[in-house]
């Protein structure tokens, strides 16, 4: 999903216009109003700074880096003052002074150390179908955060300008975990995302996070790729109330060549999640001669339902070029609809196609008797029918999601 960088759109609950708000300006009033709120313990950063300084923001450019560097969770300390990372696949060792790949995360004398902890570098209030997720919670909004950085280099990134970059290369702004809660709650956000970037290289920031806005009665969520090692994964997405996955592909060529990653690992993340109980979507952004063979799409389908079941949402999505591949075309609609009947012939039960306004596979149908029971206009859910009970009005059939606060 494009992050924006200017306007804040869909403000729920205030009679301000959204036009008139800048990222700045919006920050500033929002973690100024809700600074009172309250606010609690959390790891000590690098270089602690008093709560009262932070309530209304200074800007990247007059702030310490020390406020927004604490240390790492998942890594281990070699000979020589070197560290071998534990949170993504490619366990990075790195020297003294060095970094992983991510660019986010350095070795500073043997303990290592997250750079983006509450270093927000893209904020926003999106409806929940924009991440996009067609189960859980249709209709609301959730405030939408990232920090830079990535373990991987896609060339479609919509993001690229924060995804690929090094934290103190772009602006950012400090929003401790305790202010984003208050900012959802201030603009009646039921939910927190992680997303834009990639979330697992601010796994500490994005747990801390959590932790503090369900202690404020807000649900978290996160738009992931999915490149984590097994422990980093329970313990940052257990926090989790919902988990999208973005699955590249279904062949490690593709992820050796156009992600810079491996398969493998998102795979046993899916299956993971699914042990875990979480609530999983998955978005499949199909590119023309990339990634669109139905030998694919039919592989994809069925291990999908092999290994997580038939009714984990899949959504086959439009590709637009951008980034390194603004040589290929727009995925043709017809396209996407070959892969959601090869799904739906396999077995899936919730097969959406993404990015095509106003198509009818946009919207969720009861799989008995294939009734409408969410209405989706763009990004928003225009009619819900599924009962407080999660089933379908027409037929009782258990519609399966989070569906109601």
């Amino acid at each position: 999903m494009k992050a924006k960088s200017v306007a804040i759109e869909n403000l729920a609950g205030t009679s301000a216009d959204p036009r008139s708000f800048d990222r700045r300006s919006f920050l500033k009033c929002a973690l100024a109003s809700g600074a009172a709120l309250g606010t609690g313990k959390l790891a000590a950063p690098a270089a602690a700074v008093p709560m009262a300084a932070t309530s209304a923001l200074s800007g990247a450019a007059t702030q310490s880096d020390a406020q927004f560097t604490f240390e790492a969770r998942f890594y281990e300390k070699l000979p020589g003052r070197k560290i071998r990372c534990k949170l993504c696949p490619r366990e990075c060792i790195v020297g003294d002074k060095e970094r992983g790949y991510c660019g986010v995360r350095e070795n500073r004398g043997g303990t290592y150390f997250t750079l983006v902890h509450s270093r927000v570098c893209a904020a926003h209030i999106d409806p929940i179908e924009k991440k996009p997720l067609f189960h859980y919670l249709p209709g609301t909004n959730a405030f939408s955060i990232a920090t830079a950085g990535c373990n991987v280099n896609c060339k479609f990134c919509q993001n690229w300008d924060i995804s690929q970059s090094r934290p103190e290369e772009i602006p950012a702004d400090y929003i401790s975990p305790h202010q984003a809660a208050a900012v959802a709650q201030q603009y009646n956000c039921p939910t927190i995302a992680y997303t834009y970037s990639e979330p697992v290289v601010f796994a500490e920031y994005l747990m801390d996070t959590a932790d503090a806005g369900h202690a404020a009665g807000v649900r978290s969520i996160v738009v992931s790729n999915g490149y984590m090692q097994h422990d980093a994964l329970e313990q940052a997405y257990g926090k989790m109330d919902a988990v999208k996955i973005d699955l590249k592909a279904f062949t490690e060529s593709y992820y050796a060549k156009v992600v810079t990653g491996q398969l493998k690992p998102v795979l046993e993340t899916l299956v993971t999640l699914r042990k875990m109980g979480k609530w999983t979507e998955i978005v499949y952004l199909v590119i023309p001669t990339l990634n669109d063979d139905e030998t694919e799409f039919r592989g994809l389908a069925q291990w999908i339902k092999a290994n997580l079941g038939p009714d984990v949402p899949l959504h086959f999505t439009q590709f637009h070029p951008e980034y390194l591949l603004k040589n290929l075309p727009i995925t043709p609609v017809p396209t996407l609809e070959r892969a959601k009947a090869i799904a739906d012939a396999e077995g899936l039960h919730y097969v959406y196609i993404g990015n095509v306004p106003g198509h009818p596979s946009q919207n969720t149908y009861c799989p008995q008797c294939r009734k409408m029971l969410v209405e989706r206009v763009g990004f928003t859910a225009s009619k819900m029918l599924i009962r407080k009970d999660s089933t379908c009005p027409f037929c009782r059939h258990k519609i399966p999601g989070i569906w109601h606060a």
